[in-house]
């Protein structure tokens, strides 16, 4: 029984109060802090890497246990396992909001938030399907993937207010208070209940899932200041050789032994942690896919368009919220008009366009990285940019969640924010680690071919860097010149040539993002080919379960 039966209009959808804001909330911490970096590391007396690998932490532990979750809410229940991630976050925030050093900050938000979104989400995306059905539900998951890109688009804005204004550690405490809101509507949410025989937990199976994730991601992490091949400065060699590649591939046989334990254990009818079998639904197969591809992208620009505005440009916190307001805007217009779309194209039309347009955005921004901000330009690529992700957010919630029956939503949910999660934590880690390994070789061989610049002040500079160059204001570099008695013919050639290398290497870092956004084009072949809002005859059956394949449906 859905909470709207025997409901009037408006009193059906109170359950996507508190589901919404939980969703929103989640979302938020995944961009809140970008437009604080600066101040982060001032707070903290510590680098942009480390806030890099602060930011990232937070996506990949949600990533790494998600699926898990989604486990545990099938074994206690959803709308308990919600309450609890949510109690669980709450505390996470408190924490953070207090943290008096780096490793507080770490613990709060990094570990203790992302273990309670892990809990939140497959619960949320089962509760969402497990309350409404057909085109309510369609419109459910429209409304859900909005506040998701409202939440990643509005982060900037409000953390960059609270952060010049007040301080970034009110975002938190102001979350508490949300949370407590959340749990005194719940209420409105009818439990989902897993379907079937009650399950229980897979522990070696979630062992290797988390890491796994955990050791692809780090490597890619690291791969900025271990180098990718090449050591530069890891704290072991292998061969000779950086300790990256073999790091993500220690994370790929994991994952392999992964796949090959959850077919044994499917095949000897014992509970998996996740049906392996789900990955034969093509429409699912597909979104996961591009939920990975576009959160890659979208994290990985909102890693790299604040250290353009602040890094290179200086501009504040708020200032760079408000540069970022264009994608709030249309990201939040383009996914609310998700039942409009379903009547008009297929998933996999609305998927290809958007993925054009986030590819035109990106090389927008590579034009728009120049020494003088053009705040005209650098809007409509911004606005375009939401565009792209709003008419993505608008449409893969449902094709999942819709491509299995109810017995599977719980696991669907878990793979659905595990990809979201997953993209965020390698679009930080990726994205990052080119900015940084671009500005490295660039800022050095700029340096090394300056006839400016003599062989002893190369040689100091090369010994300095340690293998790899930090993103840091042209003044901290000006001081650290200064305080290394560098003659002032000499800094200002450096100065120079570390100021163009910044731009160099941002602008690397958009191409490799553009390049991803036109090589995920491939990636939408296996979307519903046909509208959702169409009806049809006798639904098809998927090879997931019993259950119909709802998005043929179509409404």
């Amino acid at each position: 029984m859905h909470p709207e039966d025997g409901q009037d209009g408006r009193g059906r959808w109170k359950a996507l109060v508190p589901l919404g804001l939980a969703q929103f909330l989640v979302v938020l911490d995944t961009s809140v802090m970008n437009v604080s970096i600066s101040q982060l590391v001032a707070d903290f007396s510590t680098t942009i890497t480390a806030i890099q690998a602060t930011i990232t932490l937070y996506t990949l532990v949600m990533a790494a246990f998600l699926i898990v979750g989604s486990q545990v809410g099938d074994i206690i229940g959803r709308r308990r396992a919600f309450g609890i991630g949510l109690v669980v976050y709450g505390i996470g925030s408190g924490l953070t909001s207090i943290a008096p050093a780096l490793w507080v900050l770490v613990l709060g938000w990094s570990v203790i938030e992302g273990l309670g979104g892990a809990l939140v989400l497959p619960a949320l995306a089962a509760l969402v399907g497990g309350n409404y059905t057909g085109r309510d539900r369609a419109a459910a998951y429209g409304v859900i993937g909005g506040l998701a890109g409202a939440g990643i688009a509005v982060g900037p804005l409000l953390g960059g207010w609270m952060t010049t204004y007040l301080s970034w550690r009110f975002v938190f405490a102001g979350e508490v208070v949300v949370v407590v809101f959340i749990l005194l509507t719940m209420r409105w949410i009818a439990d989902a209940p897993a379907i079937g025989p009650r399950r229980r937990l897979d522990a070696v199976g979630a062992t290797l899932s988390v890491v796994g994730l955990a050791l692809v991601v780090l490597g890619v992490l690291q791969s900025g200041a271990w180098g990718w091949l090449r050591p530069l400065d890891p704290p072991v060699t292998v061969f000779g050789l950086s300790p990256t590649p073999f790091v993500i591939a220690a994370g790929l046989v994991l994952l392999g032994l992964l796949r090959s334990w959850l077919r044994r254990r499917e095949r000897r009818g014992l509970d998996p942690l996740i049906r392996w079998r789900l990955f034969d639904v093509t429409p699912l197969r597909a979104a996961l896919a591009t939920l990975v591809a576009q959160n890659l992208i979208l994290l990985g620009l909102f890693f790299t368009i604040p250290l353009y505005l602040q890094v290179v440009h200086g501009l504040n916190a708020f200032e760079t919220g408000l540069r970022l307001l264009p994608v709030s805007v249309t990201m939040l217009v383009t996914s609310m008009c998700a039942p409009l779309l379903n009547r008009v194209a297929s998933p996999r039309t609305v998927a290809r366009v958007a993925f054009a347009v986030l590819f035109a955005a990106t090389m927008w921004l590579v034009a728009t990285v120049r020494p003088a901000l053009d705040d005209a330009s650098f809007a409509v690529a911004m606005a375009l940019l939401g565009i792209g992700t709003g008419l993505l957010a608008a449409q893969l919630g449902n094709v999942a969640q819709s491509s299995v029956g109810d017995s599977e939503r719980s696991e669907v949910g878990g793979l659905q924010y595990t990809a979201q999660n997953l993209g965020s934590s390698l679009g930080t880690a990726l994205i990052g680690s080119v900015v940084v390994g671009a500005l490295t070789v660039t800022a050095l061989s700029g340096v090394q071919e300056d006839p400016r610049i003599s062989d002893a002040v190369q040689e100091q500079v090369g010994v300095a860097v340690a293998g790899s160059v930090q993103f840091v204001p042209i003044d901290q570099v000006r001081q650290a010149l200064a305080d290394a008695q560098v003659p002032p013919a000499e800094a200002t050639a450096i100065l120079t040539t570390y100021a163009d290398a910044q731009l160099q290497a941002l602008r690397i870092a958009l191409l490799v993002a553009a390049a991803i956004a036109l090589l995920s084009l491939f990636l939408t072949r296996g979307l519903p080919g046909t509208r959702l809002a169409e009806p049809v005859g006798e639904p098809e059956r998927g090879p997931a379960g019993p259950e119909p394949v709802e998005f043929l449906r179509r409404g």
